[in-house]
Formats: C-alpha cells, structure tokens, sequence
C-alpha cells in the first residue's frame, strides 16, 4: 500500500493512493496515519479493506491536491549520520565504529512539497536525500532478526541541513539538523511488501534540474534492520517514530567547491519505489 495523509497543513486527513494514482479518502477507517494506526493489526485491516469502496478525493496529488507529512504526531525523529560509505568519503569522514546518532526536532517536519526556509543568517544550507522509516511496532532490545516486523512502512526524506550550524558552531550536530521546515516527509509511506529489496533502491536530488545526488541504499553501511535492533538499545520505539538513514554522496559540502542553497532555487528528489518531493528554496 501506499498511504499519505492530504489537506491543508494542520487539518490533514489520512488516505491511499490506488493504481490508477487516485486519493482514496480513510477518515471512516483511521483518524489519521499516526500513532496506533500504524500498528499491524490496523495495517492488515487497511490492506483487506475493498479500495474501489472507499471514497475519492478529487485532484491529482502533489498537483491539485496539496500533499502533508506522511506521518501525524511524530514522537521522535532519529537520524544517521555518515552512514552511507561514499557519503563519509567525499566529507573526508572515516565510517563510524558504530552509527552516529542525531536528532531533527519534530518542529522540522512539513510535507513533501512544501517550501523550505532558509534560516535567518544561514551561509550553509544543504540537502540529502534518505531513506526513512517509519515504526510501526515499538519496543525495546528489539532483535535484529525481528526488526523489520516492527516497521510500518518507508518513505522519502529530505534531511535538509545548516552545516554551518552543525559543524562550526559547537556542540552536538542538532542545531544544524532541526530549523522549521528541514525535514520534509513523504510522499506515501509505502508498506514493506511493496517496497521489496529497501537495500538496493535507486535515490537522487536535483538542484534546479542538475543532479547532484545519484546513489543507492546498498551502500548503506549500517543496515535498516540493524539501525532498529541498535536504537532500541539506547531509547524504546514507539508507533510513528521516524528513522531517517543517511544520505548517499552528492551533498552541496562535498561540492569542489561547495555549493550551498539559495533562494528561488527548487529542489527535487526521490526514492525508486518511495515518490519523488519538490520543494522551493525561500531565502
């Protein structure tokens, strides 16, 4: 299946795209795609539910009809850092002994075709395409070998960052990672059955039509079920919480020389299988 969550920002109802592209409304099923709706027992009834049922919504998505963050009421939104092994090396990173861990704050997060702030004073505003995933199940010490019975689905995410604000300014890499507007979601959350292989899907980020990001998730280092079983070590999943998994090479600071976001200009991105976002640069 493929879910999503459409309307005005705020007033958002969940929903399913069919295979003729078309809204089919949930809101007589789930309240929204969030929280105990993404348990398994709430995704096996969505999947048995008779779609050419359900009400359509008119307008084409991303079109007419304006697309929300694929999740509601995030708990938490856990990212990745230098997890992809040509990722670390264009930024003269070695890969980590053990994943790095950094949070976007949930004040981030928009829909993915909303536009994306430039902060007040940045020099350094960058993007990455990731994979995301979404908990569906939580848990704690979750083994590795039934972490992916706990994920809901995945999705593409824009881990827009201030690299200023992460690299230069001290402390922790957050305050570079968690500006209004840097975590762009969806825009489906697509279940595990229809992704397929999460290992090998293509992703790719253009800038303003030129390509700068042109990757896969088999380079990933650290592995999504890992990722899973690794942070449930340190903090309980719950239903809604997101993962987003590091991005490939291609990023403006890897740039010779770097080349940073301005506005006016229009990103795009996708994953095989997961969507494509667009989202406008306001300076």
């Amino acid at each position: 299946m493929k879910l999503l969550r459409y309307g005005p920002a705020g007033q958002e109802k969940p929903g399913l795209l069919d295979d003729r592209g078309q809204i089919r409304d949930l809101s007589a099923v789930i309240p929204d795609l969030a929280g105990s709706s993404l348990l398994p027992e709430t995704m096996e009834r969505l999947m048995a539910l008779d779609i050419n049922a359900l009400p359509v919504v008119a307008g084409a998505p991303q079109k007419d009809v304006r697309i929300g963050p694929c999740v509601g009421q995030v708990g938490k939104f856990i990212c990745i850092g230098l997890n992809y092994a040509d990722h670390a090396a264009e930024t003269g990173a070695t890969v980590p002994p053990e994943p790095v861990v950094f949070n976007k704050w949930t004040s981030a997060i928009v829909g993915p075709d909303d536009d994306v702030k430039i902060p007040r004073g940045s020099v350094k505003t960058d993007w990455e395409v990731e994979l995301g995933v979404v908990i569906g199940k939580g848990g704690s010490y979750i083994d590795e070998a039934d972490a992916m019975s706990h994920v809901a689905g995945f999705c593409v995410i824009n881990d827009v960052s201030e690299r200023e604000y992460q690299l230069e300014r001290a402390g922790t890499w957050d305050k570079g990672k968690g500006c209004d507007t840097f975590g762009p979601l969806g825009p489906w959350l697509v279940t595990p059955d229809e992704v397929g292989d999460f290992d090998d899907l293509k992703m790719w980020l253009d800038v303003d039509g030129h390509r700068y990001q042109n990757g896969s998730t088999k380079t990933m280092v650290y592995k999504v079920p890992f990722l899973i079983s690794y942070l449930s070590r340190f903090m309980s999943l719950q239903p809604g919480d997101v993962i987003s998994t590091g991005t490939p090479p291609g990023v403006g600071m890897g740039q010779k020389p770097p080349k940073y976001l301005k506005g006016g200009e229009v990103m795009s991105l996708g994953i095989e299988r997961l969507g494509v976002q667009t989202q406008r640069v306001i300076g």
